[in-house]
């Protein structure tokens, strides 16, 4: 009779309350396993959060029995062993019992560590949290590094995207702390340079919203891998209802971006140059009132990431420079 299928965590990350800025490695392995079953891995924050993330859930079993994968830190983590077929839910209040597709679960609380501390910069009168662990953003892994942020002598902020270490890496900084409704108003230089999988994203979202709805509203340049395709859109996420997006081509130069955000509506619109002002030329707006969010734990976040970059093609490293941030009750 064969044994019963065992998995366990041989590595376990340090506690923490968890968040998507911070990520460490977490590895075991696994006895008496049958062909085509994986790992589901789950950090708890609050409640489970599947990793690495939502669109990778799961993780491979090696030929020497062993697994490994990155995780977002949380103050326990879990490991499940699957049935080929098995689809996970990507956040859970308690995770599932054996059977219905589990073969085996392992649970273990995040180790003692000193707390981690994250890179705040300052910026148009706000601190900003810089990002330093990998997303999901655009559909596929990008990687982050946080000395690609940082502000000049005139307090404006410059993201870069570039190649470290053999490795392609973005930029994001968010809000720590949460606005709610009012005014958002970005204004950012000439994104002309942009290659057709540059993005740029000026947004507020909730990271921590325990459902799988993306509570969010955009403003995002780029051609989406394009090349004449128009360069700027305003969403109400989620992107595939097309009533939700409004594209526009973004013309060169200092453009100001706003997103005014109230109960039942979202109105958003971009002029040209660095005043918002009466006279100000109006590139483009739109307003709906349809899915708009409610507030809750929203930050507003301003990252540079690429859209399906491939290492197999020569890219060059991309900069974006925001002159202000402003936020009007």
């Amino acid at each position: 009779m064969p044994s019963k299928p065992t998995v366990q965590i041989t590595q376990v990350p340090a506690a923490n309350p968890g968040g998507p800025l911070e990520l460490d490695f977490i590895e075991g392995r696994v006895s008496g396993v049958k062909p085509g079953q994986q790992i589901v891995l789950y950090a708890r924050s609050g409640i489970w959060w599947i990793q690495p993330f939502g669109n990778q859930p799961f993780t491979k079993i090696q030929p020497d029995s062993t697994w490994r994968n990155s995780t977002h830190l949380g103050t326990d983590y879990a490991a499940l062993l699957v049935e080929p077929g098995f689809h996970p839910t990507a956040k859970i209040t308690a995770l599932p019992p054996e059977g219905n597709g589990v073969a085996a679960i392992a649970v273990s609380m995040g180790k003692s560590a000193a707390p981690i501390v994250s890179r705040v910069i300052h910026f148009s009168g706000y601190d900003w949290g810089v990002r330093n662990a990998a997303n999901d953003r655009g559909g596929q892994s990008n990687f982050y590094d946080p000395s690609n942020a940082w502000t000049d002598k005139n307090g404006y902020l410059h993201l870069r995207m570039e190649e470290h270490d053999g490795v392609w890496t973005c930029a994001e900084v968010s809000l720590t702390r949460s606005l709610g409704y009012g005014t958002y108003i970005f204004v950012v230089q000439d994104i002309g340079h942009f290659g057709p999988s540059a993005a740029l994203g000026l947004f507020t979202n909730d990271d921590f919203r325990p459902d799988d709805i993306r509570s969010e509203l955009d403003i995002e340049l780029s051609r989406w891998g394009i090349a004449d395709n128009k360069n700027a859109q305003y969403v109400v996420q989620p992107f595939y209802i097309p009533e939700n997006v409004s594209r526009f081509m973004a013309p060169a130069g200092v453009l100001t971006h706003m997103l005014r955000w109230e109960s039942g509506r979202a109105s958003f619109k971009t002029v040209r140059g660095p005043v918002t002002g009466p006279g100000a030329a109006t590139i483009s707006e739109h307003i709906f009132t349809s899915g708009i969010p409610t507030p809750a734990k929203e930050t507003t976040h301003i990252g540079l990431y690429s859209y399906r970059h491939s290492t197999s093609t020569s890219e060059q490293p991309v900069e974006v420079v925001i002159e202000k941030f402003e936020f009007l009750p």
